[in-house]
């Protein structure tokens, strides 16, 4: 049986949106895990770009924004109702200006920098998650729905850069947001190992189930 192949990268928030949505919708995935200092030359002429994650649907066609991903497989199977909890907006602004703050405090060097600056822009959008958190366990009501798995691994992200300080911080109902989520046994099947990948490798199916390896 063909299955979809998704090129990813384990640590990437991008990939680790479109792999919950995979998760959740119990897609069955050909997984190959990318070097991004040496990427194949299939990821390459599936999606010029070269940017994860990459999904190449059994028939050829393409799917190369995490976004997209995320909708095409939640419209195949969406048992969570996830779809119902999206807000385009809220997305929109994790992805524009959170991401220019978050790439900006985490790789100050890289981009040549105020780390400070940047953190504290950022957490502007940190207190608006927090004050829908303190109405709704979730972002978009009761439970998990899409935004909060397009949103939550740039938090983890932001999150991760200075953990200290992030703990430190009066964002209570995020902080627990964000642990919940973390700890969850959904996340922990997305952040399976697996070797990179090379051509010629058997594959590695990514499903609910473990990953046959």
């Amino acid at each position: 049986m063909a299955y979809p192949i998704l090129y990813s990268f384990r640590r990437c928030p991008y990939a680790m949106r479109a792999r919950l949505a995979l998760i959740i919708s119990d897609t069955i995935c050909e997984l190959r895990e990318v070097k991004l200092s040496a990427k194949p030359d299939e990821l390459i002429a599936a999606s010029p770009k070269a940017t994860v994650p990459v999904l190449v649907l059994p028939d050829g066609t393409v799917v190369e924004e995490s976004l997209d991903i995320m909708h095409w497989a939640l419209a195949r199977n969406d048992p969570e109702s996830w779809l119902e909890r999206a807000d385009a907006e809220l997305i929109a602004a994790n992805d524009g200006p959170f991401k220019h703050d978050l790439d900006r405090y985490k790789y100050s060097d890289r981009h040549g920098s105020d780390p400070i600056a940047h953190r504290t822009s950022g957490c502007a959008f940190l207190q608006a998650l927090e004050d829908r958190l303190a109405g709704n366990g979730q972002l978009c009501g009761a439970g998990r729905g899409l935004a909060d798995m397009a949103i939550m691994p740039f938090v983890r992200q932001f999150a991760a850069t200075d953990r200290a300080w992030f703990d430190a911080q009066p964002l209570p109902h995020l902080q627990r947001w964000l642990e919940g989520h973390l700890t969850s046994a959904l996340f922990s099947s997305i952040m399976i190992r697996v070797p990179f990948w090379q051509a010629g490798d058997d594959p590695v199916l990514f499903s609910s189930q473990p990953p046959h390896i």
